[in-house]
């Protein structure tokens, strides 16, 4: 917008100042004076007094030649972000995802030894089981309680194994408190679960976490289908590259630095010594 149609509030070293910090990115995380002065189309002494105030405020830091952004500068969006709670950034994510693959996506965390559905995105096709935000599960039989409870330690699981009804619900339902250790270890590994009607006849459902700034998973993301219409091969080879991509973008928007750290590299953590 030219300056002659600026309304007459308008601030214009304030933009100038946004602009000295948008000339930063991925592709330049350190710049010159000349190339902050050139992104911006500012003249070098207006850009270097730009520059220097943000490093007096802790914005920026700089060894003399070279401007980097601090992480102080993401108190500038925490603000907005904490107006929003998991579910309302994660909704446009799962609406995406169903877009996409054309079945039913929920966001789920745990309480308790059940997950919860926070969030959900359906498709117009029937299962039997009815699925609303509010819907409880026991963890250990659905996917996405599965992706939160194989990031627990050890110790924890094992309580948690202990205390939980291992009754089946279908045939397919694992009932041992050993083979649920073992699938908990290869999802910890994989860094997704898949459950191929162990809950309900016909259904099949893959997972993958949402996990915070310390790389622990807060949250799961499910996409569910009939097994009817998609094979195990097929929920691999087809919808899982779609909710990874998903778990990722909903973390971006989170500002979630730890994202990409999956079930390998998460299980480092724990105590080697009280697996099974």
């Amino acid at each position: 917008m030219p300056d002659a149609a600026r309304a007459p509030h308008f601030v214009r070293s304030f933009e100038r100042g946004l602009a000295v910090i948008r000339a930063f990115d991925a592709d330049h995380p350190a710049l010159t004076l000349s190339e902050v002065a050139r992104a911006c189309e500012l003249t070098r002494a207006a850009a270097r007094r730009f520059l220097l105030t943000l490093a007096d405020l802790g914005y920026v830091h700089t060894d003399g030649r070279l401007f980097r952004l601090t992480p102080r500068v993401l108190e500038l969006g925490y603000s907005y972000l904490a107006g929003f709670t998991l579910p309302q950034i994660a909704a446009p994510h799962l609406e995406q995802l169903v877009a996409q693959v054309r079945e039913s996506s929920s966001l789920c965390v745990l309480d308790g030894d059940d997950v919860v559905y926070v969030a959900r995105v359906p498709t117009s096709r029937i299962m039997t089981a009815t699925i609303t935000v509010g819907t409880r599960f026991p963890a250990h039989l659905t996917s996405v309680g599965r992706v939160i409870l194989a990031d627990l330690p050890d110790a924890e699981i094992d309580t948690r194994l202990a205390r939980a009804d291992l009754r089946p619900h279908t045939a397919r339902t694992l009932t041992s408190a050993d083979a649920l250790h073992a699938e908990l270890r290869r999802v910890r590994r994989q860094g997704y679960a898949l459950v191929d009607q162990e809950l309900e006849d016909g259904l099949r459902s893959v997972a993958a976490p949402v996990r915070d700034r310390d790389g622990a998973a807060v949250a799961g993301v499910n996409i569910a289908v009939h097994a009817g219409r998609n094979s195990v091969e097929s929920v691999r080879r087809d919808l899982l590259p779609h909710l990874l991509a998903t778990v990722a973008r909903i973390g971006a928007d989170l500002g979630i630095t730890g994202q990409g750290v999956t079930g390998p590299a998460r299980a480092a953590g724990h105590d080697s010594a009280t697996r099974r």
